[in-house]
């Protein structure tokens, strides 16, 4: 559901003109598009990476929905993998087959806006956006300012720790500050006589964009530092606060606690690590791969830097927002409220409640928005605690930045993460070569 499998982006300069056969056969080809005269109802597409199991068929149930209850206006759905997303929206939008409505993942916002695939959205929109979702899913949601669509699934990140080894380690409770993160990671990391690593105290993983990034930035934000500065236009991460991250994690794989070739996904489940940094989308895996074992999982805030600090951490998000290029933008921006907005019948939750439909489609899949009143109403006293953590960081998490240079900027600070915990760059190497690299990609001129 999330970028947690993302790969690199589309070049920065150019794309191919020409369409994929892999995203033809997706589905890609512009369907018949109506007047809106009567018996020719307006058709609209949307362009998703919904393409398979519980995600196509969640999202199914909303767009039949409307299609049965609008004479007018229809709605048409087609998918690609979330690996070729970024590359049909850009390579349709240059052929002229671009969808009506996308879904895309909100780090590449500031790239579709700057190649004219996006459409900001109407005052009356962006005002019901602005009202009803928090900080960090609007930011998300917005380049320069501008919001350009209704924020989807929304992810948080926080601290799953094994409560079974902290335990068997003499630890009493998930750490609330580095230094306890330090201490538990050093006492639950154990190795057999030969020296092998059976539990990692601490999972750093290079497994790719978004587990590497994810955790260093959750941390960096955590500190009170950010990856770019607040006008985009350089990186911010050669701080105090950028430095003390590096150190950390620096330390954690020099110490043994942490070994970044092990891949946390199998490992955390398996019990062979003990804390590890991810977003809530995981929770429900965990939940599905572990069983009875599930019981041994907590989900805690990041650890500060002191006890005394303001919690941070990082969101991720997605949006479905409006083809500049499209033909029926109104009619697109309505069917957008009305899947976003308009509150229907939550009988799960109880015999009053309500939520919008696309918060019953992310919570249906064990996902989130950013609308918290929907997700307070949705989860309910009963449901996993282990969820309410990300809940709780809705309110003071920190989107990741969404310039035109995102994709490539998290590129190349995974690549100089990997070569710090590899051994290949000191903390002052990566450091530098970050900004010198970040800096060299955010400030070009698009």
């Amino acid at each position: 559901m999330t970028p947690t499998r993302l790969t690199g982006g589309l070049s920065r300069r150019h794309f191919a003109l020409t369409l994929p056969p892999a995203l033809l056969a997706s589905g890609c080809a512009a369907p018949h598009r109506g007047t809106g005269r009567p018996g020719d109802p307006i058709v609209l597409t949307l362009l998703s990476h919904y393409a398979s199991g519980a995600l196509k068929e969640a999202l199914r149930g909303p767009v039949d929905e409307w299609n049965a209850t609008h004479d007018r206006v229809k709605v048409r759905t087609t998918a690609v993998e979330f690996s070729d997303l970024l590359t049909t929206f850009m390579v349709r939008q240059a052929a002229g087959q671009g969808a009506d409505i996308i879904h895309p993942y909100c780090l590449w916002n500031g790239q579709l806006v700057q190649a004219g695939v996006l459409r900001p959205a109407p005052r009356a929109h962006a005002e019901e956006i602005t009202r009803g979702y928090g900080r960090a899913a609007v930011g998300s949601s917005s380049v320069a300012g501008r919001i350009y669509g209704y924020p989807t699934e929304v992810q948080t990140y926080a601290l799953y720790y094994n409560k079974r080894l902290l335990r068997e380690a003499g630890v009493s409770g998930p750490p609330r500050t580095w230094g306890e993160l330090e201490e538990t990671a050093y006492r639950t990391t154990r190795r057999d006589r030969y020296g092998n690593t059976l539990v990692q105290g601490f999972g750093l993983s290079t497994y790719d964009d978004s587990t590497t990034v994810g955790q260093t930035l959750a941390l960096l934000n955590a500190a009170g530092g950010r990856f770019v500065s607040a006008d985009g236009r350089s990186t911010a991460i050669d701080s105090p606060a950028g430095r003390a991250v590096f150190d950390l994690e620096h330390r954690l794989v020099g110490k043994g606690a942490s070994d970044p070739g092990v891949n946390v996904y199998k490992a955390f489940p398996s019990g062979q690590v003990a804390m590890v940094i991810s977003a809530g989308w995981w929770t429900g895996n965990l939940k599905a791969l572990m069983g009875k074992a599930y019981g041994d999982v907590g989900v805690a805030p990041l650890p500060l830097p002191e006890a005394d600090g303001q919690h941070a951490t990082l969101s991720t998000s997605f949006m479905l927002g409006v083809n500049a290029a499209g033909r029926h933008p109104r009619e697109a921006w309505e069917f957008l409220r009305w899947l976003n907005t308009e509150k229907v019948s939550a009988k799960s939750a109880g015999k009053n409640a309500t939520a919008t439909r696309m918060s019953l489609l992310q919570a249906s899949v064990g996902s989130m928005t950013g609308r918290a009143d929907d997700m307070r109403t949705l989860l309910g006293e009963d449901s996993d605690p282990n969820l309410r953590p990300f809940l709780d960081a809705l309110a003071y998490a920190v989107p990741e930045p969404n310039g035109a240079g995102a994709q490539q900027a998290k590129s190349l600070l995974r690549k100089n993460i990997e070569a710090l915990w590899t051994g290949q760059r000191s903390v002052d190497e990566s450091l530098r070569t970050t900004r010198r690299q970040v800096d060299q990609e955010v400030s070009r001129s698009w």
